[in-house]
């Protein structure tokens, strides 16, 4: 693993650190970023799979969840790999944690906060201070890939019957990250070198299934907010946008 972290990329387009969702289960994610030429730093189970997937700007490392100096040591890695990481992408795929967690058994309660909001938790503390020692134009992005709960589906009923309701732990998981994705765009008021998008998709919408066209989406989305001719907004950078949808980038309309 050490050999791999001394191999440093340094390109003109921006790099990309994908947490939330391991390899190989994020492969069609990290390769819809890869396809919009740019770099993908990784999460993978364990240290045999590491080089498993390093092909075609693809690289990846443990992530040990329930730990701040784990968190730190990602970063690094990533910043070791590419010279030009810039964009942070924090994934919860509600559906993928409700097959590892598909029932509200007390035994699985520390374990499903270590590894949907602790770890969540961990890492943006980690990646904010990093953040705050290199004050260099960055965009973090939160894409949250929502599944119906247990109470949507008795008050709204379920028009289609392959779709299970999420578990209790999973929802409250979800709605926690969704938090801290709001807490954080609010964030860019005083830190004027982050800017953030936030997204969702909800199983209705047609890229759901198609991680690789989601991962080009936010690829280009990210170049849209670079692109913005005036500083993001709170305004801009607190909107949910649909996966697939436009994002907001005009100077005038939130002002």
């Amino acid at each position: 693993m050490e050999r791999n972290s001394i191999v440093c990329y340094n390109r003109n387009m921006s790099d990309i650190l994908l947490i939330g969702k391991d390899l190989p289960e994020s492969l069609d994610l990290a390769e819809g970023f890869t396809s919009q030429e740019k770099g993908v730093f990784a999460v993978c189970k364990t240290d045999a799979e590491v080089s498993d997937f390093e092909s075609n700007n693809i690289f990846a490392s443990v992530w040990n969840r329930p730990s701040a100096i784990s968190a730190r040591s990602l970063i690094i890695k990533a910043e070791t790999k590419f010279q030009n990481l810039t964009d942070f992408v924090l994934v919860f795929d509600a559906y993928q944690f409700g097959t590892e967690f598909e029932l509200d058994r007390t035994e699985d309660i520390a374990k499903a906060i270590d590894t949907m909001i602790a770890g969540y938790q961990y890492f943006i503390n980690e990646l904010l201070y990093r953040l705050e020692q290199r004050k260099e134009e960055v965009t973090i992005t939160f894409l949250v890939k929502n599944y119906p709960s247990k109470y949507e589906v008795a008050v709204n009923g379920n028009k289609n019957v392959n779709l299970h309701p999420i578990s209790n732990i999973v929802n409250s998981a979800m709605n926690a990250f969704t938090a801290l994705a709001e807490g954080i765009s609010t964030i860019i008021s005083d830190r004027s070198y982050i800017s953030v998008l936030l997204a969702k998709c909800d199983p209705s919408n047609e890229l759901y299934n198609d991680d690789k066209q989601i991962g080009t989406w936010i690829a280009q989305s990210i170049e849209a907010i670079r692109g913005m001719k005036n500083k993001q907004s709170v305004k801009q950078a607190a909107t949910w946008v649909k996966v697939g949808g436009k994002v907001p980038t005009g100077f005038g309309l939130f002002k």
